[in-house]
């Protein structure tokens, strides 16, 4: 079964936490709009008795699930990319409901006042909002980061148990938007998140995912994504 993968095309987005599941479990799969373009998207959606408020879905067969984390908790067991403990698997998915969180803030770092207007509409708010999120709420997060890995009761090599999971993965992917949009704040806090750090090095190094990361189908950041480098917000 080859899974199919709808969402926007040109940017990375929250459909990268599902590519990069797929990626590392070699998972055969179509990035559907990048063949057939964005409409496609609404023309499947429409057609759906269940449709999804809005991109990333997956269509698994005649199964259609949409939102990040709950395509990232039915993965997980296909994928092998979560605990087989209930327990342990609802922790997965609670870390990555939090990852979820964060990436949400990132964006409304530079979209603080509303979705549908343009940055230049509301840099003011952006200024400020930038800043709390620099010196408060990043910071509260990675912390809550290096403090799961440090109790992780198997090591923190990982965030949950002993082996790759889609949270290692989904963290890797916001780490590496953070430091997009923020490098100069990222140059900072670094070397303050070590046991992050070195997750999200596990996970570009794994071969599955360095050859994704290399190919021409992991797309670069740019300034219509999730997180948009501004350097007025990165002071």
């Amino acid at each position: 079964m080859i899974y199919e993968l709808y969402y926007w095309t040109g940017i990375q987005g929250r459909g990268e936490y599902i590519r990069l599941a797929l990626e590392a479990a070699g998972a055969p799969y179509r990035d559907v709009a990048r063949e057939e373009g964005d409409h496609v998207i609404a023309d499947v959606a429409n057609r759906l008795a269940t449709p999804s408020f809005a991109p990333p879905f997956l269509k698994d067969g005649s199964l259609v699930v949409g939102q990040v984390s709950a395509i990232l908790l039915y993965l997980g067991d296909k994928l092998d990319l979560a605990p087989k403990d209930e327990r342990l698997r609802l922790w997965t998915h609670q870390i990555q409901l939090t990852i979820a969180d964060f990436v949400l803030e990132g964006h409304d770092v530079h979209h603080p006042v509303g979705a549908g207007r343009y940055y230049e509409e509301q840099k003011p708010e952006a200024l400020r909002r930038a800043e709390e999120f620099r010196e408060e709420r990043v910071p509260k997060f990675l912390d809550w980061f290096e403090t799961i890995l440090e109790r992780n009761p198997e090591g923190p090599a990982h965030l949950v148990g002993d082996r790759l999971s889609y949270a290692d993965l989904s963290l890797f992917q916001a780490m590496s938007g953070l430091t997009y949009a923020f490098p100069k704040l990222m140059g900072k806090l670094w070397p303050q998140c070590e046991k992050v750090n070195a997750v999200c090095t596990t996970v570009r190094e794994l071969p599955a995912i360095a050859a994704y990361l290399a190919s021409d189908r992991r797309l670069a950041p740019n300034e219509n994504d999730l997180f948009r480098h501004y350097p007025e917000l990165d002071p």
